[in-house]
């Protein structure tokens, strides 16, 4: 008797294809976790640079009422407004969602805070993050954030 195994083997392609996309959608939630604890580490040292590399090269931040600042020295100059007209020394990510299959691209949803010399929270907000897999690992690519309180 001759068995039909091509249901099995479907099944079996479904199973792993799925196993395979979460590993690649763990993999990138650590790599989020690991560049979102060291984000801020750069206002506490005052060092643009863990800033910068947080971002792909081609990567663009969309902050609210400016425009686009994409490219290197638009994080540099973006950085050193944070720190020195905001007076930004630290602060949080809390991510509540991470979507997509972790291949190449996935966002992440979550809300912010901002966090002064004096270690107050004097700003909070929400964000979307669009993550890209480039060579050098999970980078920014598109930054995405609003304040959950009217300008001053």
């Amino acid at each position: 008797m001759i068995h039909n195994t091509k249901p099995f083997l479907a099944v079996l392609l479904l199973l792993c294809t799925y196993f395979a996309a979460s590993a690649q959608l763990e993999e990138a939630k650590k790599a989020i976790a690991k560049s979102n604890a060291l984000y801020f580490e750069a206002f506490v040292r005052n060092d643009s640079s863990i800033f910068i590399n947080s971002y792909a090269e081609d990567a663009c931040i969309l902050a609210p009422n400016a425009p686009a600042a994409c490219g290197r020295k638009a994080f540099a100059k973006f950085f050193r407004a944070g720190y020195q007209d905001y007076g930004l020394r630290n602060g949080k990510f809390i991510t509540t969602n991470v979507y997509g299959d972790g291949k190449e691209y996935v966002t992440e949803e979550g809300f912010w805070q901002s966090i002064n010399a004096k270690g107050e929270v004097f700003d909070d907000g929400k964000f979307l993050v669009l993550w890209k897999k480039t060579k050098n690992g999970w980078k920014m690519f598109r930054d995405s954030f609003s304040g959950n309180h009217q300008p001053k």
